[in-house]
């Protein structure tokens, strides 16, 4: 059980340290996924073989449907899914490769 906990809070301690500040996205628009898993799962392998896309690079994470948003102004600019800056080319709105989630408050 102790080992259990302590491996949750290492993967939720990876994870608040992999968010950026929007702010810091400057690769492109900050895209609005319904998704993002890694590379090597069995769902963005499907869809980046539908478009024609080998990654050389499989430890990347992978944003699905996505869609750029704004995170300057007022309205609009919300994501309820996952907040992404992708740093590689982006198939839209089926993939964006390279991702880091944002924190749309900072």
């Amino acid at each position: 059980m102790q080992l259990t906990l302590l491996a949750s809070i290492a993967t939720l301690a990876t994870l608040a340290a992999a968010t950026i500040p929007a702010s810091q996205c400057t690769t492109g628009p900050i895209q609005c996924c319904s998704s993002v898993q890694p590379a090597s799962s069995d769902a963005v392998s499907k869809v980046l073989a539908t478009i024609g896309v080998v990654l050389q690079d499989v430890n990347v994470d992978v944003g699905l449907t996505c869609s750029p948003i704004s995170v300057i102004g007022v309205g609009g600019n919300s994501c309820s899914a996952s907040p992404v800056c992708c740093e590689d080319k982006t198939f839209a709105p089926l993939a964006a490769i390279n991702c880091v989630p944002v924190d749309l408050n900072l």
